[in-house]
């Protein structure tokens, strides 16, 4: 399941992230790939031990997981620090998947989800989409300033080359309470009905029926 998620961050706090990465310090991004990516991978990193970086990663990860669209879609049980990238004019990342198990020795999580939230519009850069593969074929994604874009890490996927331009992301990912992306689809279908039938008929059968039935899936679905 893809999910688009609206204005995770307003335009002062896109405005703020600008300002920090313009004193950032940046190095060469393929070093954060995995072993068989690295030579797919052709981007600029945002120095994780400069203050710029600390900054930004608290403003995004913090939004992120308060905007209840991730909390439906995802279920987080744990989300990672934000990787903040830029890809100038034949800058890409090829095809690739991301790694089953990331973080160090002390804090390893199961990247189930992965995040890509944009920092500039699309009409800022030229080519640069994120390009999601799967069995229906490939999916482009040029998100608007600010929005973000969720999907299943198990996905094959690359960031085609910049002609022109700059990308700016931040790229994130998350382990979920649920694992099976399937099983995540149905409980966010649900949530959102849910949801609806709060506002609409708060006081109805129905609305206390879809809510014991969503509650009872994620007991039987979750891993915590």
């Amino acid at each position: 399941m893809l999910t688009t998620i609206d204005q995770v961050l307003s335009a002062e706090q896109l405005a703020f992230v600008h300002s920090a990465m313009e004193s950032a310090s940046w190095i060469d991004g393929s070093h954060s790939a995995g072993k068989y990516a690295q030579g797919r991978k052709a981007n600029e990193e945002m120095d994780q031990s400069c203050s710029s970086w600390s900054s930004i990663n608290q403003t995004v990860v913090s939004e992120l997981y308060a905007h209840a669209e991730f909390q439906s879609s995802v279920l987080p049980s744990r989300v990672s620090a934000a990787f903040v990238s830029r890809c100038s004019p034949g800058m890409y990342y090829g095809i690739h998947v991301d790694d089953a198990v990331m973080g160090t020795a002390s804090g390893r999580y199961r990247s189930d989800v992965a995040v890509t939230v944009f920092l500039n519009n699309p009409q800022d850069y030229t080519g640069g989409e994120l390009r999601i593969h799967s069995r229906f074929g490939p999916v482009s994604v040029k998100g608007a300033a600010g929005s973000a874009v969720v999907y299943p890490a198990s996905s094959r996927h690359e960031v085609t080359p910049v002609t022109d331009g700059q990308r700016k992301v931040c790229v994130l990912w998350a382990q979920s309470l649920v694992r099976d992306p399937a099983q995540r689809e149905i409980l966010a279908d649900l949530d959102a009905s849910r949801r609806a039938l709060r506002l609409s008929a708060p006081e109805a059968q129905v609305t206390e029926t879809v809510d014991h039935a969503y509650m009872n899936l994620v007991r039987m679905w979750a891993e915590v």
